[in-house]
């Protein structure tokens, strides 16, 4: 019994190496590669909200979900994000035509769940000056947030974040994760010519927060329909919908602030600023 958590641990470790490894390669060979992986993600994660809203993932309204995200996802590739959203639009309204009652709002829903996120992913990688920064800034806050808020609350332990909703989180690991992303944060900004540390620490704590609150959100949704993942696809984590569910939220957050600051240049405006 006492061999299972440690077992578990180092099948998470792994899981993760392999999925940071190929992250990273892909971003780094360029938006093509890197619009593959998207894709890729995207339409598991359309095939994973069908299993769990509608526990039917090969039907019609399946189709339809996979069909407007991939569909999505190719037009941001190739430079047109808002057209991008239209299509995720028509997508969503084409799933409420198909169904009726609560699982067909929250197919249309999901759309945009997955859509958004891989929109501005692209979006932001499209950015000649700093989008490769940038993805990397936005990953290594989720990133971070998630392996520190599960290591503060295991080792620190004491009241739970939302028992009701995910019961393992603690408000230590919370605070853990915030802590260690506005570090993160701030160390990431002394090898960004021209980026304030103080600014984009403070950056990192909003989308750590944010990151957060999709995980909860996700894990509202799950335990909705008595799902506990959202598939096994990912030995020791699940889901895809379970590794990015921080990355769903916090990544839309970044986009709207984006395109407060400088819609031309999204990726400039979240480092840097106007």
């Amino acid at each position: 019994m006492g061999d299972k958590p440690s077992r578990n641990l180092k099948q998470r470790i792994l899981s993760a190496v392999v999925m940071i490894s190929v992250a990273l390669g892909l971003l780094y060979l360029g938006s093509i590669p890197f619009a593959l992986l998207v894709l890729t993600v995207a339409v598991l994660m359309s095939w994973e909200w069908g299993q769990i809203v509608r526990g039917a993932p090969g039907d019609e309204v399946s189709f339809v979900h996979e069909g407007s995200v991939a569909l999505a996802v190719i037009v941001a590739a190739l430079g047109h994000p808002l057209i991008a959203v239209s299509a995720l639009c028509l997508g969503a309204a084409a799933m409420v035509w198909l169904r009726s009652g609560e699982a067909s709002r929250l197919s249309a829903i999901g759309i945009f769940y997955v859509g958004l996120p891989a929109i501005v992913l692209l979006w932001m990688r499209a950015d000649q000056s700093m989008g490769f920064e940038a993805v990397i800034f936005m990953f290594l806050v989720v990133w971070t947030t998630d392996t520190m808020a599960y290591f503060a609350g295991r080792v620190i332990g004491g009241p739970k974040l939302w028992p009701q909703i995910s019961p393992n989180k603690t408000w230590a690991g919370f605070a853990g994760g915030v802590i260690a992303s506005i570090i993160m944060s701030a160390i990431f900004a002394e090898f960004i010519p021209q980026a304030s540390p103080v600014r984009l620490a403070s950056i990192g704590l909003f989308l750590s927060v944010i990151s957060q609150g999709g995980d909860l959100a996700e894990s509202a949704l799950k335990r909705g329909f008595g799902v506990k993942d959202a598939s096994q696809l990912i030995p020791g984590h699940g889901g895809v919908m379970d590794r990015m569910d921080g990355f769903v939220t916090s990544s839309v957050a970044a986009a709207l602030y984006a395109v407060m600051v400088n819609w031309a240049a999204p990726a400039t405006a979240l480092l840097i600023g106007g």
